[in-house]
């Protein structure tokens, strides 16, 4: 297949070079592990515990409560120390469930019972995602049994990001080479749900090792093909995936099912096999310790619920000159001002830096250049939606296709003027959200 690619983007350092070459490691739990309801878009999961209750591996203790929500699994046996409200890192308050690790790891009977997925229904395959806990992975959080359960039927291709595009990040990469048979099983499964689909991993080109290994994987499968893609940023973007891939377009209004197209990241494909072959529900996921910062850059496996600060520490912890730490890339990820929050579904990494570029940027006045223009996937103004947000016209900025912002930080990163183009629309599209909410 030709390799895919789109217009505009950005050529970030990559930064892949700290721990790409650094193979999967196994680390335990800590004592005390936190459990947020809130680890997906949708709404929270209700806690199904109490404090007193004991808890086992692989035990559901928050209820999906609503259609587009997702149930929460522990990953240790212990005991619930507590049902109380915390902050999480997106600065919201989230129900938690504070369980005390006894470290027996005593599992629910049916933990890691290998099922016959080929003596399964479409219906009860999609029960068992859903049931399971499983989100995108890759970031978005949206319920993967919503996901795969749409109106439109008509899905001909079932694409797999496996472009990993955000600097840094390496651990979607370390799982395409070390769990590529993992990887096509569980896209065969998914494929078992629609028979008019074929499925397409599209993997950036900076990557050889991990599309020789699922080409390998592949080979002889009709229904499963690779797809080499050109680096660039925001490749890994589900719109210029879709794109890059079959050539579709969609925007704010339409969803990838809308376009014949579904969407799942690599961790996502694993946690499906995971599932529905062998029972065990989403209580793990592999995180990307890397930067300057970091004494021992790599990729690890970890249970979900210990906290960032155990896992950095574990892993050789932080230099001490490290003036940043950032819960994901350095371009879509989030400052932490403590790394006491729990590792959730959609923590994909821990990037420590000791040179804070951003902080002694100087931002000046817009010289008009058109960088963002040109920079911008979307096609969209940034220029003028800045000016509209700056001046609070909201009704200006939605006619500006403010609202199709995909929120990657391009043209913040090409601007002379260091402008913070990028947080300026993510508080104008809040405000507009907000203000129609209201109405």
């Amino acid at each position: 297949m030709s390799k895919g690619k789109f217009k505009a983007g950005v050529h970030p350092y990559e930064g892949k070079e700290f721990a790409a070459e650094k193979e999967i490691k196994q680390l335990g739990s800590e004592e005390i592990m936190v459990f947020p309801m809130s680890q997906h878009i949708g709404a929270p999961a209700t806690p199904c515990v109490k404090a007193g209750d004991r808890v086992l591996k692989g035990m559901k203790i928050g209820e999906a409560s609503s259609f587009v929500s997702s149930p929460v699994y522990s990953s240790v046996s212990g005991k619930v120390k507590a049902v109380e409200d915390r902050f999480m890192l997106n600065g919201k308050a989230s129900k938690c469930i504070v369980v005390t690790n006894d470290f027996e790891d005593e599992c629910v009977d049916t933990f890691g019972v290998e099922r016959d997925v080929n003596a399964l229904s479409n219906d009860e395959i999609i029960k068992i995602i859903a049931d399971s806990g499983i989100v995108g992975m890759g970031g978005a959080g949206f319920p993967t049994g919503v996901k795969l359960s749409p109106k439109n039927q008509n899905i001909d291709y079932i694409v797999i990001n496996g472009s990993e595009c955000e600097p840094y990040l390496t651990s979607d990469y370390r799982l395409m080479v070390e769990k590529s048979k993992k990887i096509i099983e569980g896209i065969a499964i998914v494929l078992r749900l629609f028979e008019k689909a074929d499925a397409i991993i599209g993997i950036e080109d900076n990557k050889p090792k991990a599309i020789d290994a699922l080409s390998f994987e592949c080979n002889g499968n009709k229904r499963i093909n690779v797809m080499p893609l050109s680096t660039r940023y925001p490749q890994g973007g589900e719109r210029r995936l879709i794109s890059s891939v079959t050539g579709r377009q969609i925007n704010s209004h339409i969803l990838p099912a809308d376009a014949g197209v579904i969407v799942l990241n690599i961790a996502t494909v694993i946690a499906i096999y995971e599932a529905v072959k062998m029972n065990m529900p989403l209580i793990h996921r592999v995180v990307t310790l890397t930067g300057d910062g970091m004494n021992e850059p790599g990729n690890v496996d970890v249970p979900l619920g210990i906290s960032h600060k155990f896992l950095a520490d574990k892993c050789g912890g932080l230099k001490d000159n490290t003036v940043k730490i950032i819960s994901g890339g350095p371009m879509m990820g989030m400052a932490m001002d403590t790394l006491d929050y729990p590792i959730v579904k959609t923590s994909s990494s821990i990037l420590a830096i000791t040179k804070d570029d951003v902080e002694k940027m100087e931002t000046t006045a817009c010289i008009r250049c058109g960088r963002c223009v040109n920079a911008c996937p979307e096609m969209l103004v940034p220029q003028l939606m800045a000016q509209a947000a700056l001046s609070k016209n909201y009704e200006q900025f939605e006619k500006l296709y403010g609202m199709e912002c995909i929120e990657c930080g391009c043209c913040t990163y090409v601007c002379p003027a260091k402008r913070p183009l990028t947080q300026t629309f993510k508080i104008a599209k809040i405000k507009v959200r907000e203000s129609k909410t209201a109405k």
